[in-house]
C-alpha cells in the first residue's frame, strides 16, 4: 500500500484542524484550540487503489514559522486554505506558496487550494472568482469551496490531492515479479 504525506496549511483559526478532522473522523470539530502540530493516519481507497494518508495538520500562528521548512521538505502534497470570510488569510497563502517551491527546489507541487467556511456565504470577503483566478496563476491548482461544518468537498480536496502526487510521482509497476525465470549457472 502506497503511503502519502500531505501537508495542511493557512492561517490560523481558517479551519485546518476542522478540515481534517472532519476527514478523518467524520466529526465536526466547532471550538477553536490553536493548534501547533497534530498527525493523522487515514486508510482511503482513491481510483481503486488503497493508500494510507499521513497528514500533517499545521500551526498557523506566526511563533511557530520556523517548523514549516520541515514539513515543506518531507510533504509530498499540500492543501492551502483560506477562510472566505477574512481576506487576509487569502492573501497570505502567496507566500506560503512562494516558500513551498523554494524548500522543495521545484516549479510545481501538488497543490490543492480550498476556502473553506463556504455556509458562511452571508459573512463572505473572498469572492470565488478571486480563488478560481490564484488556482489560475498557480498553474492550474485545484480550488475548492468547502465547509467541515456541513462537509462540503471535504474528502474530494483530499482525494484530489493524492490523484496530483499519483499524476507527478507514478507508481512503477516491476512487470518482472512474478514471472522470475531462474538460469543454471554455467561451470
Amino acid at each position: 500500500m502506497r503511503e502519502y504525506k500531505l501537508v495542511v496549511l493557512g492561517s490560523g483559526g481558517v479551519g485546518k484542524s476542522a478540515l481534517t478532522v472532519q476527514f478523518v473522523q467524520s466529526v465536526f470539530v466547532d471550538r477553536y484550540d490553536p493548534t501547533i502540530e497534530d498527525s493523522y493516519r487515514k486508510q482511503v481507497e482513491v481510483d481503486n487503489q488503497q493508500c494510507m494518508l499521513e497528514i500533517l495538520d499545521t500551526a498557523g500562528t506566526e511563533q511557530f514559522t520556523a517548523m514549516r521548512d520541515l514539513y515543506m521538505k518531507n510533504g509530498q502534497g499540500f492543501i492551502l486554505v483560506f477562510s472566505i470570510i477574512l481576506a487576509s488569510t487569502f492573501e497570505e497563502l502567496g507566500e506560503l506558496h512562494r516558500q513551498i517551491l523554494r524548500v522543495k527546489d521545484v516549479d510545481k507541487v501538488p497543490i490543492v487550494l480550498v476556502g473553506n467556511k463556504c455556509d458562511l456565504e452571508g459573512d463572505r470577503k473572498v469572492p470565488r472568482e478571486k480563488g478560481e483566478l490564484l488556482s489560475q496563476k498557480w498553474g492550474g491548482t485545484p480550488f475548492y469551496e468547502t465547509s467541515a461544518r456541513t462537509r462540503i468537498n471535504v474528502d474530494e480536496v483530499f482525494y484530489d490531492l493524492v490523484r496530483m502526487i499519483n499524476r507527478q510521482n507514478p507508481i512503477k509497476v516491476d512487470k518482472s515479479k512474478g514471472n522470475k525465470v531462474k538460469k543454471c549457472a554455467i561451470l
